[in-house]
Order: C-alpha cells, then sequence, then structure tokens
C-alpha cells in the first residue's frame, strides 16, 4: 500500500524531504521512476507517487510524512489497482 495527501494539503513542503525514497514532489513537478520522466500527478498541491512509496517500510517504523504534516492531509490510499 502506499499513502496519498488529500485536498487537505497546504504545500508546506514538511514531508518532502523526510522521503526515503524520494516519492514525494511539489505540485506541477514532473516525477522520476525508474529512469523516465512522467508528468505531475497533481497541479494543485503536493502529492505521493504510490508505485514509489512503501510507507517506509525498511527505513522507519511508521511513515515520516505522516509525522511531519502540519495538516493530517496525507493517509493511507486505499484505492484500488488498475
Amino acid at each position: 500500500m502506499a499513502m496519498k495527501i488529500t485536498d487537505e494539503c497546504i504545500s508546506c513542503g514538511a514531508c518532502e524531504a523526510d522521503c526515503p525514497n524520494d516519492a514525494i514532489y511539489s505540485a506541477g513537478q514532473p516525477y522520476i521512476l525508474n529512469g523516465k520522466e512522467y508528468p505531475a500527478l497533481n497541479d494543485e498541491h503536493t502529492y505521493i507517487v504510490p508505485d514509489k512509496c512503501t510507507e517506509c517500510e525498511g527505513f522507519f517504523d511508521s511513515p515520516q510524512c505522516v509525522d511531519q504534516c502540519p495538516t493530517e492531509a496525507i493517509v493511507p490510499d486505499n484505492s484500488p489497482k488498475p
């Protein structure tokens, strides 16, 4: 599973630096996956690339982005995978 950032996000960037998987990007910023660049997943606020997010497993006991978020905008992504 991965984490996702909801519309409660204020785009403060607090979560970006602590992601050990480099899965968090600023609004409108394209992301890199397996050496290929992809268009931003969100143009309104900071976002998490689901295919890069591991919920910090193997690095920390809990997702670091959740601990850093001042608005509680980061939640588990329960969306079905295509």
